[in-house]
């Protein structure tokens, strides 16, 4: 089989790997379940080739997280509740519906307008999708997916408790609900209770993504770019120490801490 660049052939092979003994064995043995962090998996690699700006690596990325999408398309298949093509309609019917100032007669509004409209359309599609989901009261929060990343899923939560009003005006009062909440978790060291310390971290974490909202930031994308600078720092560390025939476990915190500062001062 030659490779294409028609999807076609993309589901061709995926449908060869799930084929029963000629297939693959270890594609067999997969289902939603176990493909799931897979695909999570892949959306971070195509984020993180973005952030690198290699656009090389982002062609394979993307062409992985597709293959993700096939993949889920054709256990569907199998179970018969919808194909590849199911998915590719389902997306393009979204996206005219989402899209009438372009595709409809509401042409020509002005980018006020085009977002009220959107937040309208989006809250009648979760109005179907809730009456085809057991009864429960609506919420303001419906709609945001558990199994986003923990992060992400927190600015959401934030975003849509924040437009029906439940929300800070100032970054500087989530500034200090942040020390508020670093205050708690050291009582809680006080008492030894590493439980609720805990806990504690994790109201910490939620009030520095808000923080990161109101400066209008990606908690997601600034803790990537964090973890990025502190790799290069380290490595810088490894580097030096290397240079004088150490490795970091030989070394102490002391010597450690210089080095991250001479990496920091030359804008590592």
């Amino acid at each position: 089989m030659k490779p294409s660049r028609d999807i076609s052939r993309l589901i061709e092979i995926m449908a060869a790997l799930r084929t029963p003994v000629t297939g693959c064995p270890w594609d067999l043995e997969q289902n939603f379940a176990t493909i799931a962090p897979y695909t999570i998996e892949e959306a971070y690699e195509v984020a993180d080739a973005i952030t690198r700006g290699d656009l090389a690596d982002l062609r394979d990325e993307l062409g992985d997280l597709l293959l993700q999408v096939v993949f889920h398309a054709r256990m569907a298949e199998e179970q018969g509740t919808f194909d590849f093509g199911g998915v590719v309609d389902a997306v393009t019917t979204k996206m005219i519906r989402r899209h009438p100032h372009v595709f409809g007669d509401l042409q020509g509004q002005d980018t006020q307008a085009v977002n009220a409209q959107w937040e309208r359309i989006k809250a009648e599609e979760r109005a179907a999708k809730a009456e085809r989901q057991p009864a429960r009261p609506p919420s303001a929060l419906d709609g945001v997916p558990v199994a986003l990343p923990a992060l992400t899923r927190a600015l959401k939560l934030q975003q849509k408790a924040g437009r029906v009003g439940f929300d800070w005006n100032d970054p500087r009062a989530v500034l200090a609900k942040i020390r508020e909440e670093a205050d708690e978790i050291e009582a809680e060291l006080d008492r030894a209770e590493s439980e609720k310390a805990a806990a504690e971290v994790g109201d910490l974490l939620f009030a520095v993504v808000n923080l990161a909202r109101h400066l209008g930031a990606d908690p997601e994308a600034i803790l990537r770019a964090t973890n990025a600078k502190f790799e290069r720092r380290f490595t810088a560390i490894e580097a030096a120490l290397a240079a004088q025939g150490k490795k970091p476990q030989d070394a102490t915190l002391t010597e450690m801490d210089a080095l991250w500062d001479e990496a920091k001062k030359a804008g590592l």
